[in-house]
């Protein structure tokens, strides 16, 4: 009892509060949320947050225009609260050419999540359009940031990085959902579940109701957990015959692996490194049936550098493939000078033949392009990569063959972050390959949240994810999200593992967001219905929730 009164306390005094105590409440909300996301996984912390969330919408019905922009406010701040910690890391890539980007890292460190805290925001005005004045609230507020959170992955290319429903992605038994509902409809989930405590100080006369929905979410947790634990169970690990992989991660600074006067210091490098032993019955790659380098491996055009591509041949047995990342020339006639480029993933064969080429298609804004790329660039601006005219977006996704071994779906760096770029469709491919360079983030939480996101593709679609990363983390993921093999972030070394076998495809893979659309719209629907039902008098004059 004591325990309840002290929450309805506490529940009232965010409702009630107002001015900067309330933005304050908000920001500190979202901050501690980020908690729920990798590398901490947290996840019980957004019991406390979500539900301030709810009381601060509560308490936006003592606004104007039925407390929307209160509301709007309130999720403004709690947005920016939980994008700066977040995606403090961003910082880092400005410091790798510090005399000439150094000045921007403010903006990027501040300006990104200021607009990401705007579709935060979008998610608690559209709340509180929906509002009710019981516990179907909650739903209004799944709803609703499901909504926002898939817009935020969307426009002007989308950036759904940690999105709500990352936090359902540990323990993995919780993150085999994503197979049924994909990662939208884990953020329904997960909003639901975590805001339901919220209920627990309304002011209702039968008691025993204000515990229906918290009830309701532990149940979910567990039936979500069962779920989790049978698929484990019937899915063990399972390898592809005679397929060995070694993923090469040189570990190499942003300054050497962009600098094209390191040319051979960077091929010595990678070769003896492909080439090490990794154990006493190691034969190096003469053991090997697919070496994978990471992204943009090289400062220069690798299939414009005979001796390099020799090299690439001299290494690689007869039996051997190299998968690699290589910033790619386009096709123009000779003497042409070069402007644009892509960032390209090839397949090469033993003798050095180019068996295989995908060009990247999502680009990083800012990264590789610039929205308004020529009005930009006239006034000073310049991407980080420092391309003139940006990165050119390659026009097709498709698996890609590989010699004795299935076909392999191809992302490049954050692609792996989008739902809808590992989609195979009919066209299914055999796993999944990330190339990355994650070394602009340094040390951080970045390439740990990275590596989260791309797990939980893998699991979305029943396929192995492979992922190669310059700096790490590099790692060999199974089609339910096992980590079969990694190297750790800042760690150089060659890892070695066989390539897992894909599972059937699972009922996100073949239907895609159509069940997290069925559960949002069954949510409106019942926030419709209690909307519409007015409620008994003695209710409408005993709820004490709002000023």
């Amino acid at each position: 009892m004591m325990i309840a009164k002290k929450l309805r306390a506490a529940g009232l005094a965010i409702v009630l509060s107002w001015g900067w105590k309330r933005a304050g409440i908000a920001l500190a909300a979202g901050a501690l949320s980020v908690l729920a996301m990798a590398p901490f996984n947290a996840w019980p912390v957004l019991f406390v947050t979500f539900p301030a969330a709810v009381w601060l919408i509560d308490g936006a019905g003592a606004g104007r225009w039925r407390g929307v922009p209160a509301a709007a406010m309130a999720g403004f701040w709690f947005g920016l609260g939980y994008f700066v910690p977040g995606l403090y890391w961003i910082g880092y890539a400005f410091l790798v050419d510090a005399s000439t980007f150094a000045w921007l890292m403010p903006f990027a460190v501040l300006g990104l999540p200021i607009y990401l805290a705007l579709f935060t925001a979008l998610g608690f005005a559209l709340a509180r359009l929906l509002w009710t004045r019981d516990a179907v609230r909650v739903l209004a507020l799944a709803a609703s940031l499901t909504v926002s959170e898939w817009l935020r992955g969307h426009v002007l290319t989308g950036f759904p990085w940690n999105a709500f429903g990352y936090a359902l992605s540990e323990p993995l038994a919780l993150a085999q959902t994503a197979s049924l509902v994909g990662l939208w409809g884990l953020t329904f989930l997960a909003v639901a579940i975590f805001a339901s405590p919220a209920v627990l100080i309304d002011n209702n006369p039968r008691e025993y109701r204000s515990w229906t929905a918290p009830a309701a979410a532990i149940l979910a947790l567990v039936t979500m957990g069962a779920f989790g634990v049978v698929r484990l169970s019937l899915h063990p690990t399972e390898t592809v015959a005679n397929v060995k992989l070694r993923i090469m991660q040189p570990n190499l600074q942003q300054d050497v692996k962009f600098n094209y006067a390191a040319k051979a210091e960077v091929m010595k490098h990678y070769l003896a490194l492909s080439d090490r032993a990794s154990g006493p019955q190691s034969t190096g790659v003469r053991d090997v049936g697919i070496l994978i380098w990471p992204e943009s491996a090289f400062p220069f055009f690798l299939t414009r550098e005979a001796d390099v591509m020799a090299e690439i041949a001299g290494l690689l047995p007869r039996q051997t493939v190299l998968i690699t990342g290589s910033v790619r020339a386009p096709d123009l006639p000779p003497g042409t000078r070069i402007t644009r480029a892509y960032n390209s993933i090839y397949v090469i064969d033993h003798d050095g033949t180019v068996l295989s080429v995908y060009d990247k298609l999502h680009l990083v804004p800012f990264g590789e392009y610039l929205p308004f790329q020529d009005w930009m660039e006239k006034i000073g601006f310049e991407q980080l990569t420092r391309v003139q005219g940006g990165f050119i977006p390659g026009t097709l996704r498709r698996p890609m063959p590989v010699a004795n071994a299935p076909r392999v779906l191809p992302l490049i760096c954050y692609e792996a972050i989008f739902p809808s770029d590992a989609a195979t469709g009919e066209d299914r491919p055999g796993w999944i390959v990330n190339l990355t360079n994650d070394g602009w983030f340094g040390i951080s939480t970045g390439p740990y949240q990275h590596l989260q996101q791309a797990r939980l593709r893998a699991i979305e679609q029943g396929l192995p994810l492979v992922r190669a990363a310059n700096t790490g983390i590099s790692a060999v993921i199974d089609p339910v999200g096992r980590i079969v093999a990694r190297l750790g972030l800042g760690n150089e070394g060659v890892l070695d593992a066989p390539l897992p076998v894909d599972i059937p495809p699972t009922v996100f893979a073949d239907h895609g967001n159509m069940p997290a659309i069925v559960m949002v719209l069954i949510a409106i629907v019942l926030v419709a219905r209690a909307r519409l039902a007015k409620p008994p008098l003695r209710d409408r004059q005993t709820d004490a929730r709002t000023p």
